[in-house]
């Protein structure tokens, strides 16, 4: 008897290819739409429905059965209301690592194996090994510009354990090929982009809805004022559009040019927000970095002090030693890391096994002058 994979279709290709793969790995595949957000399931911005649309289409296309779960109220009792939480305390949190440990690799396997599901599967780019020992390692996809690995370091033995990436070992570009080839109705449907809940709607005015934000003073390490904030928790460190000090000159240079302005603090006693001028001003680099709420996906803490972390999605590996404490752990950069923010997530690897990670509590600038 064939073994049976719940799989997550969101309506996109990927899903839905590895879906298709899973069929013609021999197993018994049944999809699973979940529904995630429904505030305003019916805006411009929200595409839940032409999603359930397409995840069924390509569903009859390839021959599985699918059913969709409301997952709503646990997403925002789980998700959102820490998304919320960290934004109102003046930090950036990552909702999708959050999303993965709450809803697709806990409420949504719970659900699969109501269902009689032996394993679960998505469409990430990742891999899973199990490594001679036993224990279940979390690696990284073969296509490197695809990979997921850091979205998913909060995941478990227990979790791992039931889990397939089908596309974890092909690139991107075959996963389009395979689709047209089989015609899949969803073969050039756009990758979506941005926070699930967000969709493609300007952000401030999302987070206008559900934060109470109060304007302050805009200023620059020396303490001059040079504008006024709308709210710490529209701004994140590193963000350079949307300041609104692009008419504002200083610091010229030997063209005539003006640097940049960029966000390179938050003070949120004072609500004071410090902006800087130049992408490698000493406030915007820092050598360490202590990260809390961890998770390490062997169950223990690594014991290797030389290591390589990501600071934030799509970042190449940097080389760092690590420290563990009793409550997270603390890192040393080989070099300076550009704007380290507090709220993400600080995911360590040895190589292509992704070890685990923590949140950024925070991260020491080179120059506090």
């Amino acid at each position: 008897m064939s073994r049976k994979v719940v799989i997550g279709m969101s309506g996109g290709v990927d899903s839905s290819v590895a879906a298709w793969m899973l069929k013609e790995q021999g197993y018994e595949v049944i999809g699973l739409f979940m529904k995630n957000w429904e505030d305003d399931d019916d805006s411009e911005y929200c595409s839940t429905r032409q999603d359930w649309i397409d995840a069924v289409s390509v569903a009859d296309v390839i021959g599985v059965d699918i059913e969709a779960v409301n997952f709503a109220a646990e997403y925002k009792d789980r998700v959102f209301a820490e998304f919320l939480r960290e934004y109102q305390a003046g930090r950036t949190p990552n909702p999708d690592v959050l999303c993965n440990a709450e809803i697709k690799f806990k409420a949504f396997l719970d659900h699969a194996m109501k269902l009689g599901a032996d394993l679960i599967a998505t469409g990430h780019y990742a891999r899973v090994r199990q490594a001679a020992g036993g224990n279940f390692e979390l690696l990284k996809a073969v296509d490197a510009s695809k990979d997921q690995s850091y979205f998913l370091h909060r995941l478990n033995q227990a979790q791992l354990s039931k889990t397939l990436f089908p596309l974890g070992e092909i690139h991107k570009s075959e996963v389009r090929r395979i689709a047209e080839q089989l015609q899949l109705p969803n073969a050039k449907k756009k990758d979506s982009t941005g926070i699930c809940f967000i969709g493609e709607r300007p952000f401030r005015e999302f987070l206008n809805r559900y934060l109470s934000y109060r304007p302050g003073p805009m200023k620059t390490p020396d303490g001059k004022t040079v504008g006024e904030h709308v709210g710490l928790s529209f701004y994140t460190l590193g963000q350079r559009k949307g300041i609104g000090l692009g008419g504002m000159k200083s610091n010229r240079n030997d063209d005539g040019s003006h640097d940049a302005w960029y966000v390179a603090r938050k003070d949120v006693e004072s609500n004071t927000l410090y902006v800087v001028q130049g992408h490698d001003h000493p406030w915007l680099l820092s050598g360490t970095l202590d990260a809390g709420q961890v998770s390490w996906v062997a169950g223990v803490a690594p014991e290797l002090e030389t290591l390589s972390a990501k600071t934030r999605y799509r970042q190449a590996d940097v080389a760092c030693r690590q420290r563990s404490a009793d409550d997270g752990f603390a890192l040393a950069f080989d070099a300076p890391q550009w704007a380290v923010t507090p709220g993400q997530s600080a995911v360590l690897y040895q190589g292509d096994v992704c070890l685990g990670g923590g949140i950024i509590s925070n991260a020491e600038a080179l120059s506090h002058a």
